[in-house]
């Protein structure tokens, strides 16, 4: 069994409908999939893509009425957004900046173009040029020209205060391949695993900073990242490999749009192991996606209820 790369982060948002209008309109990615959280159905979970919902491109989020985070380690710091080139990384600097988006000055990172950028929200995410490199999904009614679009997740990067005891789940359980070390701008180390094929879209980095306070999560946090497995046999391969290291998990859960299995490393950061499949063209066809609210059929009885509780989307 071997995972092979990030299947979608899910981060927390106070905002509903400015989450939507920035993600969609500011960013230029697709709403896959307006449905809710499966274990508190008075929230959104929104999920926004490329234009085909590939596994990989999936950046969510949870509605919740929260107050903002407080930033700190035990966390996801940042999430990566890969596209294509230095041109295209300019042309969103100068995007961002007519959308008066906080951002830092283009740099290299790691040995790739860097565009680090906060939501309104202060969400951390950073455009990274990939080089252009596999295949990518554009959307034909984005707003941002086909070269420019996002083409999917990658690198994500955490904190811990301690390293030891993450690096033993990241290689020994999860057999994630140590590759590489970086330091940040502000001194501290980051150590760089790998899992499938590697590169940008297959990505862990994990930078120790002891003198950190722990995080808190609110608007503006990321809940968890996930991980990819092909499919169910594999993914059942990995239930059972938790079991049998004593690692406490979820057990198998399934979200209809894929099937789930939740575990914490040791420092506290929540990662799921889901499947590529079935997909989100499960209940609602490709051109389709993300025009109404979708549930899960052992939800489809409720939908009344769950509406009614429901803000429409501006």
């Amino acid at each position: 069994m071997q995972l092979k790369g990030i299947h979608h982060l899910t981060a927390v948002t106070a905002d509903a409908s400015g989450n939507h209008a920035f993600y969609t309109r500011g960013l230029g990615m697709r709403l896959v999939k307006k449905t809710v959280n499966q274990d508190d159905v008075s929230a959104y979970h929104l999920f926004y893509a490329d234009g085909e919902a590939t596994p990989g491109s999936d950046l969510t989020f949870f509605d919740w009425p929260v107050a903002r985070e407080r930033r700190g380690t035990h966390s996801i710091i940042r999430t990566g957004l890969r596209v294509a080139g230095e041109g295209t990384l300019k042309w969103w600097s100068e995007r961002l900046k007519e959308h008066g988006v906080s951002q830092q000055p283009l740099s290299e990172q790691d040995g790739r173009l860097t565009l680090e950028f906060e939501d309104a929200e202060g969400q951390r995410l950073a455009l990274i040029d990939d080089g252009g490199k596999g295949p990518s999904h554009a959307w034909a009614e984005s707003l941002v020209p086909v070269e420019h679009q996002i083409r999917g997740l990658g690198p994500i990067s955490m904190s811990v205060p301690a390293l030891e005891p993450t690096h033993a789940v990241l290689t020994r359980v999860m057999e994630l391949r140590p590759v590489r070390e970086y330091a940040l701008s502000g001194g501290a180390s980051v150590h760089v695993y790998e899992m499938g094929d590697g590169g940008p879209a297959a990505e862990l980095h994990v930078a120790v900073e002891p003198a950190l306070p722990q995080a808190r999560q609110g608007a503006g946090s990321v809940h968890h990242v996930a991980f990819r497995t092909p499919n169910d046999e594999e993914y059942r391969g990995w239930n059972e490999r938790l079991k049998e290291m004593g690692i406490p998990s979820s057990g198998p859960v399934d979200r209809f749009y894929f099937r789930s299995l939740y575990f914490r490393e040791p420092n506290g950061v929540l990662f799921e192991i889901a499947t590529d499949g079935p997909g989100f063209t499960a209940d609602e066809p490709l051109d389709k996606l993300g025009e109404k609210l979708s549930l899960p059929p052992f939800l489809e009885g409720r939908r009344k209820e769950i509406e009614s509780g429901l803000k429409p989307l501006a």
